[in-house]
């Protein structure tokens, strides 16, 4: 069964029991499936249904944020809740420390990447690969700065060697 069929069914028998929380979750993730799909004009992949989910989770984690601070315990309660139905769809989540290892092996197998004579403004490459790596599974984004700059982007060997890369 499908992410999208598994969706549909879990709307339906939220319906049926009257679960309004579930219910009303689960809608708002359908319309924003629909709209991908009308902006897209064709059926959504796993992967692309993964990051809409994604998405929606992140908006719950900022909102719970935003109320706490705001002090509407009640409203960040819901979000709580409706965050929590969000996140039994997303695969389960690794730890930072578990991407980070990800991403330092996906440097060191750049190896040949750098050798061939890759520029400082290559990095980019390296940082899609990872981004691909970890898409769905983890809360790291593209402007998580604290993330980015634990890592070195050029392989241990490349950079120590010397082999033409002034990127450091």
């Amino acid at each position: 069964m499908s992410l999208k069929d598994k969706l549909t069914e879990d709307l339906k028998q939220a319906m049926r029991q009257g679960d309004k929380q579930r219910r009303s979750t689960l809608r708002l993730v359908m319309a924003a499936i629909k709209n991908a799909e009308i902006e897209k004009r064709r059926e959504l992949e796993e992967g692309e249904l993964l990051a809409i989910i994604a998405k929606e989770a992140k908006q719950r984690h900022e909102s719970i944020d935003q109320f706490e601070r705001g002090g509407r315990q009640d409203l960040a309660d819901r979000e709580e809740a409706e965050l929590q139905i969000l996140l039994a769809y997303l695969p389960e989540q690794l730890s930072r420390e578990d991407i980070e290892a990800q991403a330092r092996q996906i440097i060191e197998d750049s190896m040949g990447f750098w050798l061939q004579g890759a520029k400082a403004g290559d990095r980019a490459e390296i940082r899609n690969r990872i981004l691909d790596a970890a898409a769905g599974v983890t809360p790291i984004g593209g402007k998580d700065a604290q993330f980015w700059r634990r890592l070195p982007m050029v392989p241990a060997e490349v950079a120590s060697g010397g082999r033409g890369i002034d990127c450091l």
